[in-house]
């Protein structure tokens, strides 16, 4: 495995490029880049070195970053991120995701493109945009947006996507079509006899386990869930959580049962960690039962919020678990979530991070 371990990290003010050893004990911090763009999802490719960055702004409009030399010179591309003249403008890009020379992005309001020049240009994937539901797609707090892609890892045909709120797709034959996954996913939210409806949900994040391509977890808004099925049917995994309400949530790379999430006090109660007491939490029995680890975190008013995409893993051996905050902190651990530190402090809010050993 190489030798440096790189972060990425999206902020409101920018993208940054944090560097370690195999050791991860310090850290080196680059940024900000991208000429300070507020930057939503990041992506990196250890093998060519190629960092992709999504995100918009006010003035110039939705774009993708590129860099391929680790972040020292970029380039962007709005080209073809658009609904037409007769259609609605697109905000910002919140999600990015490549799979094989194939990029995907996804926008406010809610759509999907992909790009087949490594994003140089975009080609709107229609077939989402036409689902017959999408009359009756809804905004969550954050708008309308399409903000987690999950492509399937041998199938290329297989995407998942997570809309708020509006809930998870899936198409298998490249994009033409798609079918909404949700059944068994509670919209708390709503009265209570209508809350498991086909779309409606307000998923937060999606991750897909490292078994093969059938077994999914997300974070909702009303709790956290697993699928066994690629997402046809969901079974609530909430119990020994302090809360049902949070963000993020990342899966280790090669152990299929293990996750991890930051619950934080609930969607009404300031959206910080229970108790202003910081902890992420690990299952290692697919969400069965759950673990408390706080170690190294502060204990005492840590009001802290953690953002969907502002939580990542690295592949070593011994997993490295990281998170960040919309106060600008962000820590790391070395030990698969056990023990933790702060490696980062007074960056801007964190809005996403990958993370990547090259």
């Amino acid at each position: 495995m190489g030798d440096s371990t790189v972060l990425v990290v999206g902020t409101r003010k920018g993208a940054f490029i944090l560097e370690s050893d195999a050791k991860r004990a310090s850290w080196s911090v680059r940024g900000p880049l991208c000429e300070g763009w507020p930057i939503h999802a990041m992506a990196i490719d250890p093998d060519s070195r190629t960092i992709l960055a999504a995100g918009g702004s006010g003035w110039y409009g939705p774009a993708v970053w590129r860099s391929d030399d680790l972040g020292e010179t970029w380039t962007h591309s709005s080209a073809g991120l658009t609904y037409g003249d007769d259609g609605p403008k697109i905000e910002t890009v919140w999600g990015i995701a490549r799979k094989n020379g194939t990029v995907y992005a996804g926008v406010e309001p809610a759509g999907l493109f992909r790009s087949d020049d490594g994003g140089a240009t975009w080609s709107h994937v229609e077939g989402l945009t036409n689902h017959p539901t999408r009359k009756d797609w809804q905004p969550g707090g954050g708008g309308l947006c399409l903000h987690t892609i999950v492509p399937h890892p041998t199938d290329n045909k297989r995407v998942w996507v997570a809309i708020s709120a509006v809930g998870t797709f899936e198409t298998t034959d490249g994009g033409k079509t798609w079918e909404s996954r949700n059944r068994g996913v509670r919209a708390g939210f709503l009265p209570p006899d209508g809350q498991y409806p086909e779309i409606g949900q307000c998923v937060h994040k999606l991750v897909l386990a490292a078994d093969g391509g059938e077994r999914l977890f997300q974070q909702n808004h009303s709790g956290v869930f697993r699928s066994t099925d690629g997402g046809k049917e969901w079974q609530e995994i909430s119990a020994g959580l302090p809360s049902t309400f949070g963000f993020p949530m990342v899966a280790h790379p090669r152990q299929p049962e293990t996750i991890w999430t930051v619950p934080l006090n609930g969607d009404d109660r300031g959206r910080y960690m229970p108790d202003g007491k910081a902890a992420v939490w690990r299952s290692d029995d697919a969400g069965t039962t759950w673990k408390r680890h706080a170690r190294g975190l502060p204990q005492e008013n840590a009001f802290m919020t953690v953002l969907r995409d502002s939580m990542a893993v690295d592949p070593r051996d011994s997993v490295g678990v990281y998170f960040g905050t919309t106060g600008g902190e962000l820590y790391g651990s070395s030990d698969e979530g056990k023990t933790w530190r702060e490696i980062a402090a007074h960056l801007p809010p964190i809005w996403s991070i990958e993370a990547a050993v090259i």
